[in-house]
Parts: C-alpha cells; structure tokens; sequence
C-alpha cells in the first residue's frame, strides 16, 4: 500500500523539483538550438543554366547539381508567370534520363514531368481528384497531353489515357451514352 500524500508533502515535492530545474540551466540550455545560418539565394545565370542544360545533357545536368544541390527546386522566370524548374526542362524536351536522375536527387513531382515519364497512376489521380488538371500547362504553356507524347513508348498509355480522359469529360452528359 503506497503512504498517502498530503497536501503540505505533494507542495513540498513539487517545490522541490522545481528548483532542481531551476538549478540546472544547463538541462535548458541543452534544449535550446543554436541559430541557423540560412544561406543566400541562387546565382540566376546558375539557375538559367541548369535548365537551359537540363533540357538535353543528363552529365553536365550531374554536375551543376553535384556543385549546387539546391538546383533541383530551382526555376528559372522567363516573365509573365512562365516558370520553368530543371525537370520541367527535361519534360517537356523528353529526356527521361535527367528527369528520373532530378526525381532522385528530390526534385519535386510535376504534373507535366509525370505524364512524360509515363506515371499514369499519378496522372489518373490527380485528374480524379481534380478533373481541371487535364488543362494544365506546363514551361511556355505546352499542354500536358504534350508533355505525355514527348515521353515516348514508355508514356503511350498516359497518352491513351489522356486521350480517353478528354472524350469523356468533354462529352456533355446528355449526348452520353449508357458505356460512357
């Protein structure tokens, strides 16, 4: 049986661990994060030349981002909201190599990227979730069917999909038929 505690004991034992604590800035200050130096942006003539590169040599594309890892979530501004990252380069230009190898390296996904890379799982998705994406565009307004097709075999049932996707959707309900 475990002796009771009154009042006078429980306020006495809190006390007591209170100041412990209160002895012992080190155990706080063990807590405590020294401040993170953040670095600075991005040099734009580096950020230009990695996409300009990533569209078409997948060893020079290695190297800027060995020498600057931060690349991968770069993009370059070609002005009136047309943004264009390394792996919306390689997408749109069909070089699966470099956008697999961005992909590995943390690149984020793109919608425009995973239909060239013929991931028709994540492009069936996103269009169920949101129907709208199938008028996405992506670098310089180049649609996502376009960016499908440029992947080559290993896309041909994104673009079937894609294809098939666009009938349905832009058949008005009333001219449906039951199999639709």
């Amino acid at each position: 049986m475990h002796p009771r505690l009154d009042r006078r004991s429980m306020l006495y034992t809190i006390a007591g661990a209170c100041g412990v604590l209160a002895m012992n800035p080190m155990a706080l200050a063990q807590t405590e994060q020294a401040p993170r130096e953040e670095p600075g942006p991005l040099d734009r003539d580096l950020i230009n030349e990695y996409v300009d590169i990533a569209h078409f040599d997948l060893e020079k594309t290695k190297a800027l981002v060995d020498r600057e890892p931060r690349l991968i979530r770069a993009s370059w501004d070609w002005g009136g909201g047309d943004f264009k990252s390394g792996l919306g380069a390689a997408g749109h230009s069909g070089r699966t190599d470099i956008a697999k190898f961005l992909l590995d390296q943390g690149a984020p996904l793109e919608l425009c990227a995973a239909a060239t890379l013929g991931f028709l799982d994540v492009v069936r998705a996103a269009l169920e979730a949101r129907p709208s994406l199938l008028n996405v565009a992506g670098p310089h307004g180049i649609p996502l069917i376009a960016h499908a097709r440029s992947g080559g075999d290993a896309a041909s049932k994104t673009v079937e999909f894609l294809i098939e996707y666009e009938r349905r959707t832009s058949t008005p309900d009333s001219e449906r038929t039951p199999e639709q």
